[in-house]
């Protein structure tokens, strides 16, 4: 990005560079306020390629998916990179076109990204074949050798949760149970809900102290009022 940034003036280029620093910042707290700053940027310099991408991100991320998907066409052409190939076939999705993101999991595209980027079209794929009802396409789809090892990667986590809730899909809960646990063990940063699955499928309810607390607080000040109110019903005090 620095590079690119390097072929505007250097004012511009600082302006740009402050509002991507921004919506990488606030994607994932704030993706609204993300998006108003990838807009900016876009109008200072839609011909940056890292600009472009950066817009189809925060696009993605509040579900505005045909700009998304125009942004990452226009990164992709300025850039020759396959890398957002995935995100493209989700957008796809995301617009109701679920064969469209399968036949994109079938192009030579595809053969050209990344381990960590087939595995997320491999998702991808699975997440079309359930848009199209097909929920045992989707269980053979995301068995692959990256499912089966035992190996831990940034990606681990997110294929076994996508697995397991494929086959709670199907109706194979104590697979999915395994599934859920497995994604637990991998994921190390907390990007998914795998110990709550883990919980309803247990029959665990969890309860929020605070929420228990404030309720006995509630008890207690209703039994306050109701004691003030008897007094009231006595009639006004006598002089």
């Amino acid at each position: 990005m620095r590079q690119e940034l390097l072929s505007l003036p250097k004012t511009l280029a600082e302006d740009v560079a402050k509002n991507l620093v921004m919506v990488a910042k606030l994607l994932d707290e704030d993706p609204e306020k993300a998006y108003g700053y990838s807009r900016v940027a876009l109008r200072l310099a839609s011909r940056v390629a890292a600009v472009r991408e950066a817009a189809g991100f925060a696009a993605y991320a509040v579900g505005k998916y045909s700009e998304a998907l125009a942004e990452f066409r226009a990164a992709r052409r300025m850039t020759g990179s396959v890398e957002l190939w995935p995100v493209m076939a989700d957008c796809e999705r995301g617009l109701g076109r679920p064969e469209k993101a399968l036949a994109m999991a079938g192009e030579p595209e595809v053969h050209k990204l990344d381990k960590a980027g087939q595995v997320e079209m491999r998702l991808v794929a699975a997440g079309a074949r359930r848009d199209m009802g097909q929920a045992d396409a989707a269980v053979v789809t995301l068995q692959s050798p990256e499912l089966a090892s035992s190996a831990v990667h940034p990606w681990t986590a997110r294929l076994r949760y996508a697995y397991a809730d494929a086959l709670l899909e199907v109706g194979r809960e104590e697979d999915a149970r395994d599934w859920f646990a497995r994604a637990l063990e991998a994921d190390q940063g907390g990007t998914t809900d795998a110990s709550d699955r883990l919980a309803a499928l247990d029959g665990v309810e969890f309860t929020d102290a605070l929420e228990e607390s404030d309720e006995s607080e509630g008890e207690s000040d209703g039994s306050s009022d109701d004691s003030e109110g008897a007094r009231d019903d006595e009639g006004p005090a006598q002089d």
